[in-house]
C-alpha cells in the first residue's frame, strides 16, 4: 500500500455498557474495495477527492462534503473516481438507530448521495470528536441525534410527533441523574426506559429544555465542580479523574470551551489571589 493508503477504525459505546458503533477515518489514492455489504447503515461524508461506488446496479460519486448512505445489505463497492484518490469519514450504525423518531420501520434513502452542508459538517464534527475520545455519553447525546436528523431530512420514513409532554420534568430528572452519577453516569436508553420514552423523545426533551445535550451540559457541571476543587489547591492531573473526566487532557479541553483558560492557568490565578 501507499503512504497515503490509510485507516482506523474506533469503536464507540452508545452509553455506558451500550452497543457498539463503529466509526472509520479513512484516506486511500488506489485502493477499491470488492462487492460487499453490510448489516448496518453505512453513513459517510466524504472529506477530499472523489470516490465512485458501485450501488443497486449503478454507479454513484460522492465529492467533498457528500453524505453518503448505504443501506443493509446492498451490495456495493468503493474506489477512487480520479488519480488524487478520496477521503472520508464513515459510520456503520444499526437500523433501530435511524428508526428512532420515525415511523414505519427502517427509513429507506431513495438517493444514496446527498447535499446536506449542515448535516454533513455535523458529522463530521461528531465524528472527529468521538474518534479522538469515544466517551460513552457524548456518542450516545450526538450520534442517534444525528442519525434521526438524517432520517427526518431525506429518507421516506414519517417523522414522529416532536411534541413530548412534560418535557420540562424529564429534563431535570436526567440532568439530577447524571449529576448524580458525574463520575460514571447512566446510558440514556437506560434513563428513557425507566421514564417510558423513546432516547429520541428523551434527547428532544433535554435539548429543548437545557438548550444543549446531555453530554455537554454533564461536562459544564463537571467544570463547575473541577473549579472549586482547583480552588482548594488540588492539581488538574487530580481533579480531572475526581469529577469524572478521563484524563487531564479531557478536563482541559471542556475547560477551556467554558471558562476560556486552562485549568493550570485558573489554578494559578486563583491560587496568586489567595496569596
Amino acid at each position: 500500500m501507499g503512504m497515503r493508503e490509510r485507516a482506523s477504525w474506533t469503536r464507540a459505546r452508545l452509553g455506558r455498557a451500550g452497543p457498539p458503533l463503529d466509526l472509520l477515518t479513512a484516506h486511500f489514492d488506489r485502493h477499491t474495495y470488492a462487492p460487499h455489504a453490510h448489516d448496518e447503515f453505512t453513513v459517510g461524508v466524504t472529506v477530499g477527492g472523489s470516490e465512485v461506488i458501485a450501488y443497486r446496479g449503478g454507479h454513484i460519486h460522492s465529492y467533498p462534503g457528500s453524505i453518503v448512505v448505504l443501506e443493509p445489505g446492498e451490495m456495493h463497492t468503493g474506489g477512487p473516481a480520479a488519480g488524487d484518490g478520496y477521503a472520508y469519514q464513515a459510520l456503520y450504525a444499526d437500523p433501530a438507530l435511524l428508526a428512532d423518531g420515525t415511523l414505519g420501520g427502517p427509513p429507506h434513502f431513495r438517493d444514496p448521495v446527498l447535499h446536506d452542508p449542515e448535516l454533513a459538517a455535523a458529522l463530521r464534527a461528531a465524528h472527529t470528536d468521538i474518534s479522538a475520545h469515544p466517551d460513552p455519553l457524548e456518542a450516545e447525546s450526538r450520534l442517534p441525534w444525528l442519525l434521526t436528523a438524517l432520517a427526518h431530512r431525506h429518507s421516506t420514513a414519517r417523522a414522529a410527533g416532536d411534541t413530548v409532554p412534560g418535557a420540562g420534568h424529564i429534563a431535570r430528572t436526567v440532568r439530577d441523574r447524571l449529576a448524580d452519577e458525574l463520575l460514571d453516569p447512566p446510558s440514556l436508553a437506560a434513563l428513557a426506559t425507566d421514564l417510558g420514552l423513546s432516547r429520541y423523545q428523551l434527547l428532544r426533551s433535554f435539548r429543548t429544555t437545557m438548550g444543549v445535550p446531555p453530554y455537554a451540559w454533564l461536562a459544564q457541571h463537571r467544570v463547575a465542580r473541577a473549579r472549586r476543587l482547583l480552588e482548594s489547591g488540588l492539581r488538574p492531573a487530580e481533579v480531572a479523574g475526581l469529577v469524572g473526566f478521563a484524563d487531564q487532557a479531557h478536563l482541559t479541553r471542556w475547560f477551556r470551551r467554558v471558562l476560556g483558560v486552562t485549568p493550570a492557568a485558573y489554578r494559578n490565578s486563583v491560587q496568586d489571589t489567595a496569596g
